[in-house]
């Protein structure tokens, strides 16, 4: 039996629990790894370089969310239809989707890429920077930058690395690029004192390695796909459906970017230089404690996709629930920690007690129904799964969009700065809300189809 045909019949026979925790843990491993390059720069910045610099990769933060919307575009969308591909056992279309997914990637960077460069200065001072914080966000921006034409890319790719069953190769490759990541910054920061620019140059350092490893991996046959130059031809139908699958993700992202551009111009107003760099912790904090959440996710959407294309529905409800059981665990674990022992989190960024104190209160509220955040990841994961954009879309858009941005124009003028924080936990309420409405909806024609058969 090959690799393809193993991971075939584990997505469609080995037990839910285990084949969960096989392609959730790796890919959870992966995507803390990724998270950690904004956790690493953080801490490495606040001790070795102070808090407006902090501020400063809090401006940029948002303009690198968006490069991972544009990855996220292709990248799950791809996914998707990949794992539903091999459900339905069509390797020609897998191969072809994948090609899509590279061209499409490296072109929409590299645009990306030209337009930061072209508008440096107008960007970030729409994104929020201050007069004080502008000289930090550049300096950082103007090299990371760089990075923008190859890590949509390597985060892409590592979706469909995921998508055919092979999360521990999807783990691997954040791992080496995080890793070097860690052993750069030190070196760069402080033994050549190069500031806020060797973080930069170590992130986009330790990115490009990443992709390196990615190249390798298809170029030695190590995919389970066998991508060749015919599988480059671009495709308008393969592209139309890519996009349409992986907007909910990536309209998710800009959403997350265009919120965080919100909040930084509302702390501005109501909070100084200081209220942004602590939202720049907290942000880092709250995003890097959702991976886990998000690695679920990523991991039960091959089982999802694969089985409802072969028409297995048992399996598919199966998925859902031990998915969403999962995420409520690990929320309840995060959301003590956090309300135990808020003051030693935020210390690891920075000895500024002022930071630190003021970030106590938005933390708190931030996470105050963190127990209950991963059911709404989980439920736009899964209409992505089931190929219907339209509820995954909604569902994306419904916390950050439709909730949270109104709440924080709304709220600050009446309450202030706290105006800002209590916005969350509302917002979040009314997320999950919608969600188990639509999911419960869609559970019921679930079982209706599998009602059909025996009815017949």
């Amino acid at each position: 039996m090959n690799k393809i045909e193993k991971n075939i019949l584990d997505l469609g026979n080995k037990r839910i629990g285990p084949l969960l925790a096989k392609l959730a843990i790796p890919t959870t491993i992966g995507m803390l790894a990724n998270s950690l390059y904004n956790i690493v720069d953080t801490i490495f910045i606040g001790r070795g370089v102070g808090t407006l610099a902090i501020a400063g990769i809090g401006i940029v933060f948002p303009i690198q969310i968006i490069i991972m919307a544009i990855a996220q575009l292709f990248g799950m969308g791809a996914a998707s239809m990949v794992s539903r591909s091999l459900g339905k056992k069509d390797y020609g279309r897998a191969s072809n989707i994948v090609g899509n997914s590279f061209i499409a990637s490296f072109a929409l960077g590299t645009f990306a890429a030209i337009m930061v460069f072209i508008f440096l200065n107008p960007i970030l001072r729409v994104f929020g920077a201050t007069e004080n914080i502008l000289p930090f966000a550049r300096d950082y921006l103007s090299v990371v930058a760089f990075g923008f034409i190859y890590f949509p890319f390597l985060v892409s790719t590592n979706n469909l690395i995921r998508a055919e069953g092979d999360a521990k190769n999807a783990m691997t490759v954040m791992l080496v690029a995080i890793g070097i990541n860690i052993i750069l910054d030190p070196i760069f920061i402080f033994t050549l004192d190069m500031g806020i620019k060797g973080a930069a140059y170590a992130t986009i350092i330790a990115q490009f390695c990443g992709f390196l490893y990615i190249v390798l991996y298809y170029a030695l046959g190590r995919s389970s796909l066998k991508i060749r130059m015919v599988h480059f031809r671009m495709k308008w139908h393969i592209f139309k459906e890519m996009v349409s699958l992986g907007f909910a993700s990536f309209i998710r992202q800009v959403s997350m970017s265009i919120l965080i551009i919100v909040i930084n111009n509302s702390l501005r107003v109501y909070g100084g230089d200081i209220a942004i760099a602590v939202f720049s912790v907290v942000n880092r904090v709250v995003m890097f404690v959702t991976m886990p959440l998000f690695g679920i996710v990523a991991g039960v959407q091959p089982m999802i996709g694969f089985n409802y294309g072969a028409n297995n529905m048992g399996r598919v409800k199966e998925s859902l629930k031990t998915s969403v059981l999962s995420t409520v665990v690990l929320g309840v674990v995060f959301f003590i920690i956090f309300l135990a022992i808020p003051s030693k989190i935020l210390g690891l960024f920075s000895t500024d007690i002022e930071l630190i104190n003021n970030g106590i209160f938005p933390l708190r509220m931030i996470v105050l129904l963190f127990p209950f955040i991963g059911f709404q990841v989980i439920g736009a994961g899964f209409f992505q799964s089931i190929g219907k954009a339209r509820p995954s879309i909604v569902l994306s858009l419904s916390r950050q969009v439709l909730f949270l941005i109104p709440l924080i124009l709304l709220l600050p003028p009446i309450m202030g700065i706290n105006g800002v924080w209590i916005a969350f936990p509302i917002a979040d309420f009314l997320a999950i809300l919608i969600t188990g409405i639509l999911v419960y909806r869609e559970i019921r024609k679930i079982n209706n189809l599998q009602m059909m058969p025996g009815e017949a």
